[in-house]
């Protein structure tokens, strides 16, 4: 396996990546003890991690959800017959299927099974409206997709607007056993779901995809070239683009952090799955990690905090990966203390920064270490990880992977390294890095150059090689001529004790170019003033980086994985100053 630069990956010398007089990767000595820098990465399909559980540990539980389980063993047979039922149907190695589920079972079959057809996934958001659906759908060029009845009426309305030949359509039922399943059918059997109704061609029910004996596990020739997923991201300009991530991708970075986190992994878990499988980040710590490590996961389908609080307890759940907004629903729980949870022995915490101040409340009144990480889509999608006994810097995080070189350039042109201590934009090179956006030549020229994967995040490394994200390079504000990060700010706010949620966005102004609101969620019960937020505010940070208009909400708007939406606020702000006839007051 090679990289970009047509060198071997396992064996890439780190120093030609140094800018001068420096140690380019001081990181390698912050590793634990035990942890190798370099990975061979595996050559071989992505399903190898089931076919291995199925093989060590048969009979271990893989999925558990209310009354249904099923075994490494059982799971193994039953993906190899849903796929040659899919072939049967029409799906042909490298074709894009679709799998538009919540954290159900059939979620995580579902995945082996495409995989083991040779096509490759395209897992679609549930609460995607009908033009998102229509877009990504039809730019990945989906024929055949996999959902659920309740999301039937919603589809059913662009079926003659896609191109899909095959719906396979399953139900919550499904995935219960008697006499849940027959207690669910009855409790909605006056939903007919958008009059939905199976025929022998388009429209089938996934229980169809069971049927038979006949198993097929198709072999993967060149899995660093081969798709596994299209993973629709943004990126870095918010047009939804397919990353395109192969079997080598995930395996490599499968590897990574079952290297990093080694000495928690040296026995049996119990993942809970709440992150949504669908997003990236809940599909390799939420699906992926559990069949490497052959451990047991715990699904739901949607959050709910005391359903999270009793699952945890009851089924002794070891290992939880979350988005900061999760972490902080269960500290802020009323009735935290009722439950035993001390069967948690590590939480992983990404996809959003995680204030310092939670990370320490948590660790004390909940238990288990939480590690604050970093990924983006195109990096499937871990790149950084906190040592699990080495130092844990706060606001850090952490160090690149094992196997992942990272380094700070300037903002401008990206060609110049940085010193430690300056601040710039992240770029990332390892295996791990998608082979591109899946036809946008023109975009993917824009983020992979020489092999380097251009975050879009401005950073800074320290001399030990601890990576602290200062914010989006979208997101930074210029006030007066000064760079504002609005993490930094978000910092402060969070730090606040009445306050929830907050974030500080740029927006247009008509005298002054662009100025920095805050967006705040009160905890219940408390109150505050705006002038109390400036007032705070201008004790922790430079005048120019206080906040000049505050808006108190009951809410914000976030992401399925609990990432505060900053841009959907941006634009809401645009368009009401379109209307606005006066400039808005601004608190001095």
């Amino acid at each position: 396996m090679k990289n970009q630069d047509n060198q071997p990956i396992d064996s890439l010398d780190y120093s030609l990546y140094a800018p001068e007089g420096q140690n380019f990767a001081p990181w390698i000595k912050q590793y634990d003890p035990g942890v190798s820098a370099h990975i061979h990465t595996l050559d071989v399909p992505l399903y190898y991690w089931l076919d291995q559980a199925a093989e060590k540990t048969p009979d271990s539980i893989a999925i558990s959800f209310k009354n249904y389980k099923i075994t490494y063993r059982e799971m193994q047979r039953t993906a190899e017959i849903m796929a040659a039922n899919l072939r049967a149907n029409g799906v042909q190695e490298g074709d894009r299927v679709s799998i538009m589920l919540p954290n159900l079972p059939q979620t995580i079959i579902s995945f082996w099974a495409v995989l083991k057809a040779g096509a490759a996934v395209v897992f679609t958001n549930p609460l995607y409206m009908e033009h998102e659906l229509l877009h990504q759908l039809n730019d990945a060029g989906v024929k055949c997709m996999i959902t659920v009845d309740l999301l039937w009426p919603k589809l059913k309305n662009l079926r003659m607007r896609l191109g899909i030949n095959k719906f396979f359509i399953t139900s919550i039922a499904d995935a219960l056993k008697f006499p849940l399943n027959i207690l669910y059918k009855l409790q909605n059997r006056k939903n007919n779901h958008g009059d939905l109704k199976f025929d022998d061609k388009t429209v089938q029910p996934y229980t169809n995809l069971l049927r038979g004996t006949e198993r097929l596990s198709t072999p993967i020739a060149a899995p660093g070239d081969t798709l596994a997923a299209l993973q629709y991201t943004g990126g870095t300009t918010g047009v939804p683009k397919g990353a395109m991530l192969t079997h080598t991708n995930f395996n490599a970075n499968l590897q990574q952090v079952v290297e990093v986190l080694r000495s928690k992994l040296d026995h049996h878990h119990n993942f809970l799955a709440l992150l949504p499988l669908f997003h990236v980040y809940g599909l390799t710590t939420c699906l992926l990690l559990p069949a490497a490590t052959g451990s047991t996961v715990f699904t739901l389908p949607r959050f709910n905090p005391i359903e999270a609080l009793q699952t945890m307890e009851k089924c002794k759940i070891t290992l939880l990966p979350g988005a900061p907004s999760l972490y902080i629903a269960i500290l802020q729980h009323k009735d935290l203390s009722r439950y035993d949870l001390s069967s948690l022995e590590l939480c992983i915490s990404g996809s959003a920064p995680i204030p310092v101040e939670y990370i320490k409340q948590f660790e004390e009144k909940v238990g288990g270490s939480l590690i604050e990480g970093y990924g983006l889509t195109e990096a499937s999608p871990i790149t950084n990880l906190n040592p699990l006994r080495g130092a844990h810097k706060p606001g850090s995080i952490g160090i690149p992977l094992p196997g992942t070189m990272a380094r700070v350039v300037d903002m401008e042109l990206g060609n110049l390294p940085l010193p430690a201590g300056q601040v710039g934009e992240l770029i990332i090179k390892g295996p791990q890095v998608m082979k591109g956006y899946w036809r946008r030549p023109d975009e993917t020229a824009n983020v992979l150059r020489n092999g380097w994967l251009y975050t879009g995040d401005i950073a800074t490394m320290d001399e030990e090689g601890y990576v602290f994200i200062v914010d989006r390079k979208k997101d930074m504000v210029i006030v007066g001529g000064y760079n504002v990060y609005p993490r930094e700010v978000d910092e402060v706010l969070y730090s606040h004790p009445k306050i929830k949620d907050a974030v500080s966005v740029g927006i247009p102004h008509k005298t002054r170019g662009e100025i920095l609101k805050a967006y705040i969620v009160l905890k219940p019960g408390e109150s505050m003033t705006k002038n109390d937020v400036i007032i705070f505010c201008r004790d922790k940070l430079a005048n120019y980086k206080v906040p000049k208009q505050v808006e108190f909400r009951d809410e914000l708007p976030k992401s399925m994985v609990g990432k505060i939406l900053r841009r959907t606020i941006r634009s809401e702000e645009e368009e009401r100053i379109k209307t606005e006839t006066a400039p808005t007051e601004i608190i001095e």
